[in-house]
């Protein structure tokens, strides 16, 4: 059986509690892995994410890493407001907030930099991970609790990672520079001297936008706690940040020592995730990034 999107529009609105009748549906363009749509109704707009074909939980974690978000207060991302699985036809979804769009004002850049700072120094925890295993773009991400950083980046970020390849065909060189590098990690990495701080996780150009504010505004998390600098690694690899947005983190929150080298190592995981995702046109920069710590 087949559902229309005026039918799973009202599922969604009915579970979030809002009652407003809906006066147009228009899809949007941007996602490469969900189909997406902006509803307005007579008491507002709203943003709908659908995709039939992802695991069952995937936008309960999303959901959950968007209140995580918001929740700190700092920086605005998009109000939840439902999620639902896939079943009997209808595709999974995720409902929340519509933010509307703006261009990026003269001061974006600086104002986004100290606000990430501030979130990280905002957003701490006692511990590495989160309540739940949640998903990097449409790979699972384990996120067990543990007390020890080097460790819990070995287990669930990069061994993680290795073992996806080598599953999905990557064997060779790339895992036997993997797992050296995995069994060396303590030369690398030591224990930050920080708290755990709640990172986004997957903070690239295409998971921040300005708002018609001029606001930054953070959307698609994969939350976890972990250190901060793992969150930079990310905003470095595939750009969409200028020197102004590191400049006013650092102003609001200097590094620790050693950090860009760190950072470095971070990228792994991204580029690792890449090549899980999209295929072997990846291999290379992960090779290389492997080399340069192995």
């Amino acid at each position: 059986m087949s559902i229309r999107i005026d039918d799973l529009v009202n599922v969604a609105l009915t579970l979030g509690g809002a009652a407003g009748a809906v006066t147009s549906i228009k899809p949007l363009s941007g996602g490469c892995i969900n189909a997406a749509w902006r509803i307005t109704t007579v008491d507002g707009a709203f943003f709908l994410k659908t995709n039939p074909h992802c695991p069952d939980d995937m936008f309960e974690r999303e959901f959950e890493g968007l209140e995580a978000i918001a929740n700190v207060g700092i920086i605005r991302t998009p109000r939840p407001i439902a999620w639902g699985k896939s079943e009997d036809g209808q595709p999974a979804f995720l409902l929340t907030e519509l933010i509307e769009k703006g261009p990026r004002v003269w001061n974006f850049s600086e104002t986004f930099g100290g606000q990430f700072a501030q979130f990280h120094r905002a957003a701490v925890g006692e511990r590495f991970g989160f309540a739940h295993d949640n998903y990097l773009g449409s790979t699972p991400q384990p996120n067990a609790w543990a007390d020890n950083w080097t460790e819990f980046f070995r287990e669930q970020r990069l061994v993680h990672q290795l073992g996806l390849a080598e599953a999905n065909g990557y064997r060779g060189e790339l895992q036997r520079l993997g797992h050296r590098l995995a069994d060396s990690l303590e030369r690398w990495i030591d224990e930050p001297e920080e708290p755990p701080t709640l990172l986004h996780g997957d903070l690239w150009s295409g998971n921040y936008l300005c708002t018609d504010d001029g606001d930054p505004c953070l959307i698609d998390p994969a939350c976890y706690y972990g250190r901060r600098e793992a969150d930079l690694a990310m905003a470095q690899l595939f750009g969409g940040f200028d020197q102004r947005f590191y400049d006013a983190y650092e102003e609001e929150w200097p590094l620790e020592e050693g950090a860009r080298a760190r950072i470095d190592l971070y990228k792994l995981y991204h580029l690792l995730n890449h090549l899980n995702l999209f295929g072997g046109t990846y291999l290379s920069g992960c090779l290389e990034g492997l080399r340069r710590f192995v």
